[in-house]
């Protein structure tokens, strides 16, 4: 399976992306668990380009690898803001049950506004939701897993 988690810088991705590896690794003992990580996935490529153009070849590299990678057998975990639908609605029809995109959001809290993209296109259809604004780490991952049936 292949977890697509998507949504504005510090929203909580790549927190939630974490413990959702660290859950699947204790509980499914057939696959392996890899993750994907926007900021990591830029130092490796040197891509510092956060044009339209940069971030769809970040968007673009993301993909192929999370398509390897679950053809593989790995569980793939990836926490990239991905602001671009057209591309995400693209691969999630590309690997049609084998993706889910879930969409983290937050109410826009002062200390985060500085982060925002402000070209991300939000999920239309066929995502979870699952916003951090009010809630725990613990609460959102758990609301995580009961919409992904994990729990």
């Amino acid at each position: 399976m292949i977890y697509w988690l998507t949504g504005q810088p510090a929203h909580g991705k790549t927190t939630l992306g974490k413990k959702l590896k660290r859950f699947l690794k204790n509980n499914d003992v057939k696959k392996n668990t890899f993750i994907i990580d926007g900021d990591e996935l830029r130092e490796i490529l040197q891509n510092k380009d956060y044009t339209e153009t940069g971030r769809r070849t970040n968007m673009k590299v993301a993909q192929g690898i999370a398509s390897y990678l679950h053809y593989q057998n790995f569980n793939v975990i990836v926490c990239l803001v991905s602001p671009y639908r057209d591309l995400r609605d693209e691969f999630k029809e590309q690997m049609g049950k084998e993706i889910k995109e879930i969409y983290i959001n937050c109410k826009v809290l002062r200390s985060r506004e500085k982060f925002r993209v402000v070209n991300y296109q939000e999920p239309r259809q066929n995502f979870i939701n699952i916003d951090t604004s009010d809630a725990t780490i613990d609460e959102s991952f758990g609301e995580l897993l009961h919409k992904l049936n994990l729990k």
